[in-house]
């Protein structure tokens, strides 16, 4: 007795009744070249911000430190700069103490690199089908994060202590858009140092010696009155002083009567800025391409 097997029952190969095997679910083709390394870049990046929930304190120190900055020099040292105390130093203040975070805030990046390939994190992305550049994309876009967040919380530290926003909100977003962009060109060189480096420490230390000259000396914490001489042509053509006094410019806390001086990096700083930022990225951003190939491999 026979028995006939209708398509689609249990058991049933489909396209068994005309002899021919079912076509194929096409695979989305994935996309290549810059779109999929800011695809893969960005799952890189939602990976590290998960962190924040694993780890909270890593955040929470992450905040703390713009506002002990903010109040050391305030109160500690804003009396021996300006001995009544006025705001008018707060508000000189805060400026730089936006370009320092930020700027110490893209070790971020270095230091992230360095222990994933400590601990073999690297070795375990280079199994996937992934753009060599997510990792590197992923992490300066994650480190970012970071310091919207640093800026929000030095903000409203400022606020408390005398800071005040004498521009346009347009003009104040457009300080805030500038540092960011900084700090994201800085954190592709901290990428750079982070995948030549054996470890963390390293890279702390590394990053330490060459960030500390660059916001010191400069004119985040005094004016360029103070420094003479080859110091002063230092300081005045060092880009941390160019970004300082950028966003004092764009939020208003620069005093009129101040001369300006007769270089041209003060006298543009917004534009030599970013002339600094398409320097860092053009040069960096390959580097730090290659030598991740290099040290993955």
């Amino acid at each position: 007795m026979s028995t006939t097997t209708t398509p689609g029952t249990p058991g049933t190969t489909p396209g068994a009744e005309t002899g021919r095997l079912p076509e194929p679910t096409p695979v989305p083709e994935r996309p290549h070249g810059v779109v999929r390394a800011l695809t893969d870049g960005w799952i890189v990046a939602k990976r590290n911000l998960v962190k924040i929930k694993r780890v909270p304190e890593v955040l929470i120190f992450v905040l703390i430190s713009p506002i002990m900055f903010v109040l050391l020099f305030a109160f500690v040292f804003g009396g021996a700069i300006d001995p009544e105390g006025a705001v008018g130093y707060r508000e000189f203040l805060i400026g730089g103490i936006f370009a320092q975070t930020v700027v110490f805030g893209a070790t971020f990046t270095g230091a992230g690199l360095a222990e994933d390939m400590q601990k073999g994190i690297i070795d375990r992305f280079r199994s996937l089908p992934m753009s060599h550049a997510a990792v590197l994309v992923g992490r300066t876009t994650s480190d970012v994060v970071y310091n919207v967040l640093s800026l929000i919380i030095m903000a409203l530290t400022g606020l408390l202590v005398g800071w005040r926003i004498r521009e346009g909100a347009f003009d104040a977003l457009l300080g805030f858009a500038l540092l960011l962009l900084f700090a994201y060109a800085i954190s592709w060189v901290m990428a750079y140092v982070g995948l030549l480096v054996p470890s963390v420490e390293v890279i702390n230390n590394a990053s330490f010696i060459v960030i500390m000259p660059l916001t010191f000396v400069s004119n985040a914490f005094v004016p360029l009155s103070s420094f003479d001489g080859v110091l002063r042509q230092f300081v005045l053509w060092n880009p941390v002083s160019a970004l300082t006094q950028a966003s004092r410019e764009l939020f208003g806390n620069v005093d009129p009567s101040t001369p300006v001086p007769d270089a041209w990096s003060m006298q543009h700083p917004a534009l030599y800025t970013l002339g600094w930022v398409v320097l860092i990225l053009a040069v960096f951003v390959p580097l730090s391409t290659r030598q991740f190939a290099r040290a993955s491999s």
